[in-house]
């Protein structure tokens, strides 16, 4: 089995790359936001109750995905380098899965601040993030992540074999899937 983590900023393209990934390679799309709407309506993810069931619903998931017999998962999570912990997340759940015997990559998606605020109003991202629907709000907390949070690495910073970088800021989803794909069957 294989596990592809794809990280980035808000609206960079996790999820709609992963939509792309999951067509071409028959693996599930387990993106961020599935767990994070899943809690809404008790809790916002901002709270510690939120953050806290999110987190614990995530780690159901990977317990289950490491033991089944199916070919791969995509999970898509916005990273926020140099915060404590976010690092060891990742690390966390890529060592569940390797423990396993399984493969896991990670791609980093970036993309202009001026694209990702326009993909943060695409019909897509609205219908399978409800909680991105308040178009001020969402534009605001895009910003202002921008502004608080280096949202991609620095050159070296990763240095992973299985590590691949794109710019997706003038590509559509498909091509990226497709570099994606193209990556994960070379390995």
């Amino acid at each position: 089995m294989t596990l592809i983590i794809l990280i980035g900023p808000h609206a960079v393209g996790k999820m709609t790359v992963g939509q792309e990934l999951e067509r071409l390679s028959g693996f599930k799309l387990f993106h961020n936001h599935v767990t994070i709407e899943m809690v809404a309506p008790f809790f916002s993810y901002s709270t510690p109750q939120g953050r806290r069931l999110v987190n614990r619903l995530r780690q159901t998931f990977f317990d289950a995905f490491c033991e089944s017999d199916a070919p791969g998962y995509i999970f898509t999570f916005v990273w926020a380098f140099g915060e404590p912990g976010e690092r060891e997340y990742i690390e966390g759940i890529t060592a569940q899965f390797e423990d396993k015997g399984h493969d896991t990559y990670w791609v980093e998606l970036e993309a202009s601040l001026e694209e990702r605020l326009r993909r943060n109003r695409t019909e897509n991202r609205l219908q399978h993030k409800p909680s991105k629907r308040d178009l001020d709000w969402s534009e605001r907390n895009l910003t202002e992540s921008a502004q608080k949070h280096r949202l991609n690495s620095v050159d070296g910073e990763i240095e992973r074999s299985r590590y691949l970088r794109i710019d997706s800021t003038h590509r559509s989803a498909g091509q990226v899937a497709e570099q994606i794909w193209a990556h994960v069957t070379t390995g």
